[in-house]
């Protein structure tokens, strides 16, 4: 029982110290690119070390279980593990890990159950004001202007993904600045940040009190915007997004002393009007290559044993 203990401490150091560390790291505001694989490196080492944990305990309490998971080992792999030794917590310890992984489906469906019915219910709104002219496809609805006094830009993912715009925002914006959002939204679509921003979402709802999980929320959404910013800004300039961000926002207060729930915004302009220099490609080599070790660690902790018999 050993082996799959270390493995759950393994997760619990790793869920606790990484909230601590990460998100006031010099660099990630510079590469949130970086950023992002780092994070997701590491939520991912947490759920496998529960993975690995949920499966070496329960072929330690079921034989069928044991014959799936030690299916292709040579016989004296299995003896190496031990599994006879596990004791009677093993079944209970296999049985949580399974209801906790349960859980985090259950979290996600629910997650892209309510995106897709929040989309539903914009779509439906979106074409009550602006109703398809005969003839017209739904394929065809990429850009939708909309009558509206306050400057919005907005994208609604799905499908046939489409930019809505209001009138407002036609009259602030320059033709290069009107780009810079549309390659803005354009970034998050490539990128696939709905994905990200459902999974972190799901994982913080379903797990309040594991810190990792909640930092992993909130940077997401944090990070996705500097991507985008950057996605935009590498074709248009930083001062075009930049003035575009101030134009959308400057009516909601945001850069006012007040916060407001879009406090990032001035943040974010100041990021664009005042870069920090990139890391050099060697530093980015070297962050994207540790990150990417993080999951390896819990694989190579589960095979200690195998590879002292095959060695």
């Amino acid at each position: 029982m050993m082996l799959p203990l270390a493995l759950l401490v393994l997760a619990g150091l790793t869920a606790a110290v990484a909230p601590r560390l990460l998100p006031g790291t010099e660099w990630a505001d510079r590469e949130p690119v970086l950023a992002l694989w780092v994070w997701q490196c590491v939520v991912a080492a947490v759920l496998l070390c529960c993975t690995l944990a949920m499966a070496l305990s329960a072929a330690g309490a079921w034989e069928d279980v044991r014959g799936q998971v030690f299916a292709p080992a040579p016989h004296g792999v299995v003896e190496a593990y031990a599994l006879h030794g596990y004791g009677p917590w093993a079944g209970t310890v296999a049985a949580a890990l399974a209801c906790g992984g349960a859980w985090t489906a259950a979290m996600l469906t629910r997650e892209i159950r309510s995106a897709r019915a929040e989309r539903r219910v914009r779509r439906a709104e979106l074409l009550r004001r602006s109703p398809r002219l005969p003839g017209e496809h739904a394929a065809e609805d990429r850009l939708v202007v909309l009558e509206g006094e306050r400057p919005d830009a907005r994208r609604l993912p799905g499908p046939t993904p489409r930019l809505v715009i209001t009138t407002a925002a036609l009259r602030r914006l320059d033709r290069r600045q009107l780009d810079a959002v549309l390659a803005h939204e354009q970034g998050h679509a490539r990128a696939r940040h709905d994905w990200l921003l459902h999974c972190s979402s799901a994982l913080a709802n379903g797990f309040p009190q594991v810190p990792v999980f909640a930092a992993f929320r909130d940077e997401m959404h944090r990070l996705v915007e500097l991507a985008a910013d950057d996605t935009a800004s590498r074709r248009f300039g930083r001062l075009a997004i930049a003035l575009a961000l101030v134009e959308l926002n400057e009516e909601r207060g945001v850069f006012g002393p007040c916060p407001t729930p879009l406090a990032q915004v001035p943040q974010r302009v100041d990021r664009l009007l005042a870069p920090a220099p990139r890391l050099s490609p060697g530093h980015r080599l070297r962050l994207t290559a540790a990150a990417a070790l993080v999951p390896v660690v819990p694989l190579l902790v589960t095979g200690v044993p195998a590879l002292r018999v095959l060695g």
